[in-house]
């Protein structure tokens, strides 16, 4: 529990004695309350990735819980890897003195990782289980040997 918690339940206690009318700390207590709110709606991260370089390909693993494949938008451009995933939620919560709660969020993440040897004709991926599995195979550079003539 943070500061602003335990201080609005003392504040409530005290409020019970004065027959529902506002007081001072109504004033002011409201709005640090709202604001904390705010921010409690939002995702504490992106998405979290995991990337390992192979020797001849790049495997990427992507966690994404609770988003659906055909939410899932992957792109490649200029040596640039976009993944971009949209997320909705709805929860509802009754309690036994009947107040009910329905919330919906929404989101999008994304991010974006450069690959200067990737091979954009090479890369799959697969999503299960909230993971996301990309596979970004290297250009393969041709060995040419060359005579070099001494000057």
């Amino acid at each position: 529990m943070n500061a602003l918690a335990r201080y609005e339940n003392r504040h409530q206690n005290m409020n019970r004695h004065n027959f529902g009318m506002p007081t001072i700390f109504d004033i002011f207590s409201r709005p640090l309350t709202d604001f904390e709110n705010m921010f409690s709606q939002m995702p504490e991260d992106n998405i979290r990735i995991d990337v390992q370089d192979c020797g001849d390909h790049y495997q990427i693993k992507a966690d994404m819980p609770g988003v659906k494949k055909e939410d899932i938008k992957l792109d490649f451009d200029e040596g640039n890897l976009m993944i971009k995933a949209e997320h909705h939620t709805e929860k509802e919560k009754k309690d036994s003195e009947g107040y009910l709660i329905k919330e919906r969020s929404s989101g999008v993440y994304q991010r974006t990782l450069h690959f200067n040897d990737a091979d954009p004709k090479e890369i799959n991926a697969a999503f299960a289980g909230g993971e996301l599995d990309i596979r970004i195979n290297k250009q393969k550079q041709e060995q040419k040997k060359t005579a070099i003539t001494i000057h």
